[in-house]
């Protein structure tokens, strides 16, 4: 009789251990199921060549970006397209790791857990937020400058527009693409998955940190004489500004002044107001993790009057950027940023409707609203409205020293307060030179085909 006790417990525990792993295994299932069903090693859905030979890419206009026929993968018919397409399509041979072929493979297949993926014959279809006419605007406004360009819908999260380059034609890789500088960073999409010096964009957020934690900052003035010294550093600043209050300062751009606050401020109180602007946090894009910007607090003051106007060893992620300038618009909270407009599986069944997710306040209510008037007079009294035709638009500029020798990247970011277009935006160009002049340019180009239209 004991011995058929013990082996009735026995069986007990193997059937509890076995229930448990039946439980494990299907939530694993559910979990990752399409990540596994939609492997390059799954022969049923890829081709001799690595190509996945199922579903279906559009933009949010339904024109087709990438599809599969006959077990081969097409894009589109215009290489320029293609190009300027390239970093949310993805390519041929997955070397862009978030490209949708290759991030978003189990919704091109159709799969879904009780089905599993149907194939090439019924894969599904993945509708994009971009527009591929306003990507097409935005490379094309680049002139072949590596760099970003990315809008985006501030109260709804849809990307409209984005873009990274270098770029290249995916049905014509070029043959030195592995060691010609060229084309050096062409599989990464630098709005995601990279960081740089902000330069002066960043005076946005140690402007934020002065508006609430000194209290005279809107009586006061600074004398720029074109540089500052702070004990062993010099802050060179762009010219010689003179007597001017915070709103001019601001518009000049002024190192001089900024290194001053920031000093002022301290270490502990930038690195608050940077972790709450959001600049050192992920953003996950339907699943793609951003990259996560970094700062140094550990400074003297003299680094630290660098760290305050965007420079010493500050590295910021352009998306995180154009969500915190999305959050000023919007009063603090913007929408977190989605690429997946909606889905089709392979039975022909559409997705859910996608609900808006607002980020953690990244800037207090009040001084949203003043910034943002500090940021359209940016606009009105030195880059110019006439730049941006019927857009009531607030922006800041930047031009970050990156190194001895090379020219500075060139950073314009900010959004359009417009009810019909509430639109959020970052453009960065790798060592284009001043930021207004040229990032600033391609902003405009950009924003003038999303308001105003295409010409006739």
């Amino acid at each position: 009789m004991k011995k058929i006790e013990n082996r009735a417990v026995v069986c007990l525990l193997l059937a509890v251990v076995l229930a448990v792993g039946m439980g494990f295994f299907l939530l694993r299932y559910l979990a990752r199921g399409g990540d596994w069903a939609s492997s390059a090693f799954n022969r049923h859905l890829y081709n001799s060549q690595g190509q996945l030979t199922a579903g279906t890419v559009l933009d949010r206009d339904g024109d087709v970006l990438s599809s599969a026929e006959n077990g081969e993968r097409t894009y589109y018919d215009s290489e320029a397209v293609r190009k300027a397409t390239l970093h949310a399509v993805g390519d041929l041979q997955g070397n862009i790791g978030a490209g949708a072929l290759n991030a978003f493979a189990d919704r091109l297949t159709g799969w879904n857990p009780i089905n599993g993926a149907f194939g090439a014959d019924r894969g599904g279809e993945l509708t994009l937020t971009i527009d591929a006419r306003y990507n097409y605007e935005a490379y094309q406004a680049l002139n072949g400058h590596a760099g970003t360009v990315a809008v985006y819908n501030y109260k709804t999260g849809e990307i409209l527009c984005m873009v990274s380059a270098p770029s290249y034609d995916p049905l014509h890789v070029p043959e030195d693409i592995e060691t010609n500088d060229r084309w050096k960073g062409a599989y990464v999409n630098r709005f995601l998955s990279s960081v740089f010096t902000p330069g002066s964009v960043y005076k946005t957020v140690t402007l934020a940190a002065a508006l609430e934690t000194i209290p005279d900052l809107e009586n006061r003035t600074w004398d720029c004489a074109g540089s500052l010294r702070i004990g062993e550093e010099t802050v060179v600043c762009s010219g010689v500004h003179g007597e001017q209050d915070i709103a001019a300062a601001f518009a000049n751009s002024c190192n001089a002044a900024f290194a001053g606050i920031a000093v002022e401020l301290g270490a502990d109180t930038l690195r608050k107001y940077t972790e709450k602007a959001g600049l050192t946090a992920s953003y996950s894009v339907d699943g793609l993790a951003a990259a996560r910007g970094s700062f140094d607090w550990d400074l003297t003051e003299g680094r630290l009057g660098w760290a305050g106007v965007g420079q010493d060893k500050d590295l910021v992620n352009p998306c995180a950027l154009m969500v915190y300038m999305g959050a000023i618009a919007n009063g603090g909270r913007a929408a977190e940023p989605y690429l997946i407009l909606k889905t089709k599986n392979g039975l022909g069944f559409p997705s859910l409707p996608r609900w808006t997710r607002k980020t953690a306040a990244l800037i207090d209510a009040g001084t949203a609203e003043t910034l943002a008037e500090f940021l359209a007079g940016n606009v009105e009294k030195t880059y110019g409205t006439g730049r941006f035709p019927n857009m009531d638009l607030c922006a800041k500029s930047g031009t970050a020293e990156v190194g001895e020798g090379q020219s500075p990247h060139a950073w314009f970011a900010g959004f359009l307060r417009n009810e019909d277009a509430p639109y959020a935006f970052v453009v960065l160009v790798e060592n284009g030179g001043g930021g207004s002049s040229t990032a600033g340019t391609v902003a405009g180009k950009v924003l003038d085909v999303m308001v105003n239209g295409y010409e006739k």
